[in-house]
């Protein structure tokens, strides 16, 4: 279809392939800059808005929806978590974030993060096509790419930019349009999956809880007063037609029980799914006038709740390196892109592996290997260079908690 007639022609600087929060807050930022985008997505704003995705913001991302503009709205509708807890041999460790480094992190959903953006995009006169389709990237080696895609309407476009983003999520497009003779692809597959559910029930605990038992691991969260989000680890290729709320429920409350007596607050099961972990990075993120950012380039698994933060830093840095581009800095800003980049998502990868193993039970794990990951635990909440080390991750290494 490259060559196929289009019914118009728009130029503009950048062209963003993905309207998720990073093609949004990548848009937003250049926007704010005075240079213009276009944002393209084959799903429509509804489909976006209504899939569930995590929701814990690091102390930096919080702050950057707040002060370039977004929304304050995480500031009166979010939850600020100054730490989490850790329960295992039975036992609540908590984890106190703000007294160890400074800071906390926000619970607000990647959804919430969506809408956001979304409406900022409107309020500020952002060109956003949702719900497009057959969209073709041309010519990425050239001084003048192309995007060719096909309207809600069927009529036909095609956008001329100078560079061009793919930040068109974890089946990106863009991603395989660098050569696969001068890519290198970064992956894991982890032996186990989470159970996820939403459940109509009131909260269970104030923040987070990271549970790791004899039974397996589970991670109580929170969406609403009434609305909760809660995990459990399980096979790959479990089937959720065979886990009844019943289920469940038992298999939730045998995974945080201790001595404490702590207990779950149950209620209906609204959704359930199973999610595959994954860990990928692909190098390298720029090929010619294209570039990668967020899911397009890396995925992570979610323990460590780094996804959507790792994908907001990567359009953070891009959004500077196009800044100086496009004023003349050529070459030489894009080459700052990568190895910018490339330092936080591999410490990211790092972290959510080791907080992954550090908290699972892989299949087959011999009684050494199980009291071992105890003694791991131990050294982690009963030391302070464990628990600094911890909030560190966790909160995202904030520049105001950098020394």
């Amino acid at each position: 279809m490259a060559d196929a007639p289009v019914d118009t022609v728009a130029s503009v600087p950048v062209a963003v392939v993905g309207a998720g929060p990073a093609g949004l807050m990548l848009a937003h930022r250049l926007g704010r800059a005075g240079v213009g985008t276009i944002v393209l997505d084959t799903r429509t704003r509804h489909e976006i808005e209504t899939t569930q995705r995590a929701g814990i913001l690091e102390a930096d991302v919080a702050r950057d929806l707040v002060e370039t503009g977004v929304s304050d709205r995480i500031l009166r509708e979010g939850h600020e978590h100054e730490g989490t807890e850790i329960r295992f041999g039975g036992r609540a460790h908590r984890i106190h974030f703000k007294a160890l480094v400074g800071e906390s992190v926000w619970l607000y959903p990647q959804t919430d993060v969506f809408v956001d953006l979304a409406d900022a995009r409107d309020r500020d006169g952002g060109t956003v096509h949702f719900g497009v389709k057959d969209t073709e990237v041309l010519d990425v080696t050239t001084d003048a790419p192309r995007v060719r895609y096909t309207a809600a309407d069927g009529s036909r476009h095609e956008i001329r930019a100078r560079y061009v983003v793919g930040a068109d999520g974890s089946r990106s497009m863009c991603r395989n349009l660098v050569p696969g003779d001068r890519r290198v692809r970064y992956g894991k597959e982890y032996p186990f999956a989470w159970f996820g559910i939403m459940a109509e029930a009131p909260r269970s605990a104030p923040e987070l809880v990271y549970a790791h038992s004899e039974h397996g691991f589970a991670l109580i969260s929170q969406r609403t007063e009434t609305v909760q989000r809660m995990y459990f680890q399980c096979d790959p290729d479990e089937s959720v037609d065979a886990w009844p709320d019943d289920r469940i429920w038992e298999t939730l409350q045998a995974r945080v029980a201790g001595e404490d007596g702590f207990r779950l607050a149950e209620g209906p099961v609204l959704e359930k799914a199973v999610l595959r972990f994954r860990s990928f990075v692909q190098e390298p993120m720029r090929w010619g006038s294209m570039l990668l950012a967020g899911d397009a380039a890396h995925t992570v698994p979610p323990t460590g709740a780094r996804g959507l933060n790792l994908a907001l830093h990567d359009v953070k840095v891009l959004a500077d390196v196009l800044l100086r581009a496009l004023g003349g800095g050529g070459e030489a800003a894009l080459d700052d892109y990568e190895p910018r980049a490339l330092q936080r998502i591999w410490r990211a990868q790092n972290f959510s592996h080791w907080l992954t193993q550090l908290l699972h039970t892989p299949p087959g794990a011999s009684p050494f290997d199980r009291r071992r990951r105890l003694g791991e635990l131990d050294n982690v909440v009963g030391t302070r260079a464990g628990r600094v080390y911890l909030s560190e991750q966790y909160t995202g290494w904030p520049v105001s908690a950098q020394g």
